[in-house]
């Protein structure tokens, strides 16, 4: 439910000189994008509950603060003002956000919570009203230039683009490009007015607190708090039809939900669900078109693809109509990434990540202080 100007490996562009302006270029289509989804809500009437509050990035341990801080500087170095990336001191974040634990926190103002599903359903109704054929309940069984085979038909076209996300790995020619990961959510039943008086989230912004295993929420439109988590990795890519609501994974969603906000003791949680979400080996978005075959894709965004599938889709639209603009030009175009480990290399690097993460995050929960070894062991996993 976010759509955010932020993408994965952005930050990564921006600390590396060589790449520097290729990361403004990208951060500032994301930035737009942000806008453009909203605009097209508005012009399509389209119903996904858009509101553009920001994010709120919470430092919920004391030497986090410093980290945090450090990194709104570095966007200000670059040119960004206090419009775009804000600092908030311990009693301005508290006001915002009032989560147990808080020393702080950076404001963005790019990001829109959105209801996914509404976007998705208005989006499928409006390309039908424009004479657009979208066919449901058909499943691809794989694909290749010129032909779609599905478990009716085979479809035949001059130009095919995948844009299949975590469940690419259910294509047999397309084995070990996308890295199937969880994601986890739960959301609790309305919540009074005083209640929220405590939490706080009068604009609807987003939240999370930067730990590695990481945490998401929102207020909804009718006063729901929507929370969530990463689950990880099932070994050969095991892809799930439906997440059983008493799954484990889910528990702990719910126990870190409570954790952060104890002003919810007392209220339901009334809701939980999963699904999957998609990352390439390099960890970064990638849209490309090969104009011979007019075969084509998109996406890599490992859990943060309401804003950047809007971008890579608008950015492959013009490499199929042969235009030249500045999306084509943006990092994303032909960055292909290496194909994942065969199993069980992928499966143990998948566990020995989710391991380190979780350590690391415990440890310094547990002691207020860096984890200095599990931090440095998830660090080298993830480069």
């Amino acid at each position: 439910g976010w759509c955010m100007g932020l993408a994965w490996g952005i930050d990564g562009m921006l600390a590396d000189p060589s790449q520097q302006q290729q990361g403004i270029d990208l951060l500032n289509a994301m930035h737009d994008t942000v806008d453009e989804v909203g605009r097209v809500c508005q012009a399509e009437n389209i119903d996904c509950h858009y509101a553009k509050g920001g994010t709120l990035t919470v430092a919920t341990l004391p030497f986090r603060a410093d980290a945090i801080k450090a990194q709104v500087e570095r966007f200000r170095a670059l040119g960004y003002t206090e419009q775009d990336y804000a600092w908030l001191p311990e009693a301005e974040s508290r006001a915002r956000i009032g989560c147990r634990s808080n020393f702080g926190a950076a404001y963005t103002s790019h990001c829109a919570a959105i209801h996914p599903a509404r976007l998705a359903r208005g989006l499928g109704e409006n390309v039908r009203s424009k004479g657009v054929r979208i066919f449901e309940l058909t499943p691809v069984l794989d694909l290749e230039a010129g032909r779609v085979r599905t478990d009716r038909v085979t479809v035949q076209a001059d130009v095919v683009l995948r844009a299949t996300e975590g469940y690419t790995e259910s294509l047999p020619s397309q084995s070990r490009q996308i890295l199937p990961l969880y994601s986890m959510m739960v959301a609790t039943e309305p919540l009074p007015e005083s209640v929220w008086n405590e939490i706080g989230l009068a604009r609807r912004e987003t939240f999370g607190d930067g730990r590695r295993v990481t945490i998401y929420g929102q207020r909804t439109l009718d006063d729901r708090l929507a929370f969530g988590g990463r689950a990880g990795y099932y070994f050969r890519s095991e892809r799930k039809a439906v997440i059983d609501p008493l799954d484990p994974m889910l528990h702990q969603v719910e126990a870190n939900l409570r954790d952060f906000f104890p002003a919810l003791e007392g209220y339901a949680v009334t809701h939980r669900w999963g699904g999957l979400m998609g990352a390439p080996r390099h960890f970064r978005p990638c849209v490309s078109f090969d104009r011979r075959s007019g075969m084509g894709m998109a996406g890599g965004y490992v859990g943060e693809g309401v804003a950047a599938s809007n971008l890579a889709g608008r950015m492959l639209a013009d490499l199929v109509l042969c235009q030249q603009s500045d999306l084509t030009r943006l990092a994303w175009v032909d960055d292909r990434p290496p194909l994942w480990e065969v199993e069980p290399f992928r499966w143990l690097g998948a566990r020995l990540m989710r391991f380190s993460a979780e350590r690391a995050d415990r440890t310094e929960f547990a002691t207020g202080k860096p984890s200095r070894f599990w931090d440095g062991l998830f660090s080298r996993i993830m480069d």
